[in-house]
């Protein structure tokens, strides 16, 4: 499996290798979920989230992205079809 870092800031898939925004990682891959929230990084935060497998982590960020983006996500599994991400046995990744 690929660290939290990798997984927040992958961009796309090369078969079973993860393709990652090196510059981005770099710069925001530090940061707790919320805090990636906070910075309107939405999609990093999400795959944080979804990457602990903490319950309330999740929560946390579908309520806190219901409320900045006034909309109505109940679980995971809708904000996976929403942001295009879930977990994936991956081999290697690749850093651009």
């Amino acid at each position: 499996m690929i660290s939290r870092e990798d997984f927040a800031f992958t961009i796309g898939y090369d078969g079973e290798q993860a393709v990652v925004d090196g510059k981005a990682k770099r710069q925001y891959g530090s940061l707790s979920t919320m805090e990636l929230a906070e910075k309107g990084l939405y999609r990093a935060a999400f795959s944080s989230a979804l990457y602990s497998g903490d319950e309330a982590e999740m929560q946390a960020f579908i309520d806190y992205f219901n409320a900045k983006a006034k909309t109505a996500y109940r679980n995971a599994d809708e904000l996976k079809r929403l942001f295009g991400v879930n977990l994936e046995t991956v081999k290697r990744v690749l850093v651009l």
